[in-house]
């Protein structure tokens, strides 16, 4: 799978432009704030049909316009075109091939993509939050399912939330929310704990090759209300256990919206206790781990973005990550390149990026 073109009209500073890529690695040069990311992200909402930066779809609205739109040819078996458009109201329009797409879990199966950016080695020690995005991002892919059921527990918890801050509380209402948290959460719960455990064994092999097999990675899931089999039930008599704090407290206590890694190294927590390094190699390994996973799952191999995230690492892991990178296109962006980094990737287009358009 690779990203053969893309067409962007009124996205962030670009006004219009159409731009070839190469199958294999593809590097957007120029200094800061000239437009390097945003062509990234332009690529990445063809992909999850949003964007890695911001939650507000408008922002990506180039200033006095009216919408924006990216078109993407991509390769996959055989031509695939994305097309997607929002307006100032926040319409977004999705077509596959043409034909209008009817819910997003459409498009999360198309285009396969892997963002690394310099915050995602923050990814082990920043809050749990982050981590679930990094959970949901990728399960989002490889199981469009997950993404419904996300979006409805997403959707329940917000009117829960709402109710507990009515100044009266009818707990028989309460019971209905319950049930639909625990329709949708506990298939969120099933998803994610089959998911680690995947995560966990390819993370380990992948840790070891980068530390020389001096570290052990382990991943474990840490969720809110423990995973079981009759995993609905229990989750209806967890609520009801928290009932009266949710209303003290005016919000929903427990549930996947709370669940959070653990991760260790040679049974240390590093999320805790380990050093800046080791924080860096485990969220390296993560990354990667999102490569291959998505290859087993789907047998698909997932275009790689790395935003400015080379200068963030060493000599060494810079090199384990290129060498890792094999029949993956690579969209890399920065402000200078080192040519011993990237001498093995192959075959290289470069682009250098100002204000809004290439200049070549």
């Amino acid at each position: 799978m690779y990203i053969k073109e893309i067409q962007l009209k009124d996205f962030r500073n670009y006004e219009q432009l159409t731009a070839e890529f190469h199958k294999n690695v593809n590097i957007f040069l120029g200094q800061n704030a000239q437009g390097k990311t945003n062509l990234l992200e332009s690529i990445y909402i063809t992909s999850m049909g949003k964007s890695f930066r911001t939650n507000k779809d408008r922002e990506m609205i180039r200033f006095g316009e009216d919408f924006f739109r990216v078109r993407v040819k991509a390769f996959k078996e055989e031509e695939l075109v994305v097309d997607i458009a929002v307006n100032q109201e926040g319409k977004k329009g999705i077509k596959i091939d043409g034909a209008k797409a009817r819910k997003m879990s459409q498009l999360l199966e198309q285009i396969y993509i892997v963002i690394f950016s310099p915050e995602d080695l923050r990814i082990v020690k920043d809050e749990p939050e982050k981590r679930r995005k990094f959970i949901d991002r990728e399960l989002c892919q490889i199981k469009p399912s997950y993404y419904d059921n996300l979006n409805r527990y997403k959707k329940a918890l917000l009117q829960r939330n709402a109710y507990l801050k009515e100044p009266l509380i009818d707990e028989g209402v309460l019971e209905i929310w319950d049930a639909e948290l625990a329709q949708y959460g506990s298939r969120i719960i099933a998803q994610r704990n089959e998911f680690i455990k995947k995560l966990s064994k390819i993370s380990s092999q992948i840790h070891q090759g980068i530390t020389n097999h001096k570290e052990c990675l382990e991943i474990f899931y840490e969720p809110s209300i423990q995973t079981c089999e009759n995993q609905k039930q229990i989750f209806i008599e967890e609520l009801q256990k928290c009932r009266r704090r949710d209303i003290r407290n005016r919000t929903t206590g427990k549930g996947p919206h709370k669940d959070d890694l653990q991760l260790k190294a040679n049974g240390i927590d590093i999320r805790n206790f380990g050093s800046q390094g080791q924080q860096r190699t485990a969220a390296l390994s993560l990354k990667l781990s999102e490569i291959r996973l998505i290859r087993e799952e789907t047998g698909e191999n997932p275009i790689l973005l790395l935003d400015d995230v080379l200068s963030e690492l060493d000599q060494e892991r810079q090199n384990f990550l290129i060498r890792s990178l094999s029949d993956t296109q690579i969209f890399i962006t920065t402000t200078e390149i080192s040519r011993q980094a990237i001498q093995s990737l192959g075959e290289i287009r470069y682009f250098n990026i100002e204000n809004g358009k290439i200049i070549s």
